[in-house]
């Protein structure tokens, strides 16, 4: 049963500046965890986003929720390596 993929207003943020070509990447990634919502290249993190998994597509992170009773993927997230774990 493929979940369902929620973006927070933040990854939505995050998401609309992108240029194409990375944009295409990325979607097709967060689209994927649909089907796999921990593939074998999600890591766990640690310390504050403890509960979170990541993606890496290049040098950008997609950091996301799983939650399994609901079937749904929250993604929190979405950034550069040396930006995305920043608190704002």
């Amino acid at each position: 049963m493929p979940y369902t993929i929620k973006l927070l207003k933040r990854a939505e943020r995050d998401l609309s500046q992108f240029p194409k070509k990375d944009l295409d990447r990325i979607s097709e990634k967060i689209t994927a965890l649909a089907d796999q919502p921990r593939p074998p290249q999600a890591k766990p993190l640690k310390g504050e986003l403890k509960g979170h998994f990541r993606i890496r597509i290049g040098n950008y992170r997609v950091v996301y929720q799983v939650d399994t009773k609901a079937s749904m993927i929250a993604v929190v997230r979405i950034g550069h390596r040396r930006e995305v774990y920043r608190r704002r």
